[in-house]
């Protein structure tokens, strides 16, 4: 299994909202967003701190896939 972070990149979209604005509304580094763009492990720290700025649950931002892509649903 490896994480998605699909689902932040279309609520993104959604808010009118880039990821260098998300990277500054949240105080992370271009890392920690090259991380995620690549749909790698962050901190759980940073996904609390993304979920408190937009308002939204962990499961509004990622989804668990398995190495195939496919959803785990």
């Amino acid at each position: 299994m490896k994480v998605s972070y699909n689902k932040l990149w279309k609520l993104l979209i959604d808010k009118n909202m880039n990821k260098t604005q998300l990277m500054e509304a949240v105080k992370t580094s271009p890392n920690t967003m090259a991380k995620m763009g690549k749909n790698e492990n962050v901190s759980l720290e940073v996904i609390t701190r993304i979920c408190d700025y937009l308002h939204c649950d962990v499961g509004d931002i990622m989804e668990m896939v398995d190495e195939n892509g496919g959803n785990n649903d």
